[in-house]
């Protein structure tokens, strides 16, 4: 077998490209903002802390672009959960025998989860008969925006710690980047406090947006296997072997 032939079976037992599985997901929910917004004359969503009877109106106004909306946003959250399995899969095939590929798996089929729920509750909210309850509608879009907001970027913080600390540790991505994921993290891990403060609300669209674009570039970075991480250079992995400080916090690697 060739040197090509080998390379390309080495991607292929690398399942679905990471990277291109966030951009996915990633487009896919931009998607249903850019067509929610057309749908409804420019208006796109409103504020479940508006007045009741204002979500009200907007969901019964605008049931087609609530009903597509909640579809995609549906959809989007497939492709992030395969994201999830995949990166776990990867770094175990690097050799990563901490709880960091774990959380990040854990963290990511969360957010994934919590999508499809706020991407449900969101189709629920386009049925005229559940509509013309006021007080239900309020309560159901509360419930959307907190597991699409608050859910979503909490799973996606610790999906993103879970890639970043292994990959800082052994070098598998630029040193730079995997600070940015840290930081993107610990934004998103903030932003729970969201639910009694709300003024810190603007941690949501940070960790959505800056943790998806971080996933997309990773994704294209990350080694698909040892042999891959061992050709970086300037990496902690390379050569194939790892500093005894680093195998002592990363509890050794596999080579």
């Amino acid at each position: 077998m060739t040197e090509a032939q080998e390379d390309h079976a080495r991607r292929r037992q690398g399942g679905p490209h990471p990277g291109i599985l966030a951009a996915v997901s990633l487009g896919i929910f931009l998607l249903a903002l850019l067509l929610a917004a057309l749908l409804s004359g420019g208006r796109g969503s409103v504020s479940p802390f508006a007045p009741a009877d204002q979500v009200a109106g907007f969901y019964r106004d605008n049931v087609a672009a609530v009903r597509i909306a909640g579809m995609l946003q549906f959809g989007s959250a497939v492709p992030l959960g395969i994201y999830a399995a995949t990166a776990y899969a990867r770094q175990l095939r690097l050799g990563v025998r901490v709880p960091g590929p774990a959380i990040g798996y854990f963290g990511g089929m969360a957010a994934a989860v919590f999508l499809m729920v706020s991407g449900l509750l969101t189709w629920l909210l386009s049925r005229p008969e559940v509509s013309t309850d006021v007080t239900l509608t309020q309560g159901l879009a509360l419930l959307a925006f907190a597991a699409g907001g608050v859910g979503f970027v909490t799973g996606l913080g610790l999906l993103v710690a879970g890639l970043s600390v292994p990959s800082l540790i052994l070098g598998f991505i630029p040193r730079w980047l995997a600070w940015t994921g840290l930081v993107i993290a610990a934004l998103s891990e903030l932003s729970f406090l969201s639910l009694a403060i709300e003024p810190l609300q603007f941690l949501l669209p940070i960790g959505r947006y800056a943790g998806m674009l971080w996933l997309i570039a990773v994704g294209f970075l990350l080694p698909v296997n040892r042999a891959a991480a061992n050709r970086r250079p300037g990496g902690a992995a390379a050569g194939g072997t790892v500093p005894a400080s680093d195998a002592a916090r990363t509890g050794g690697i596999q080579p």
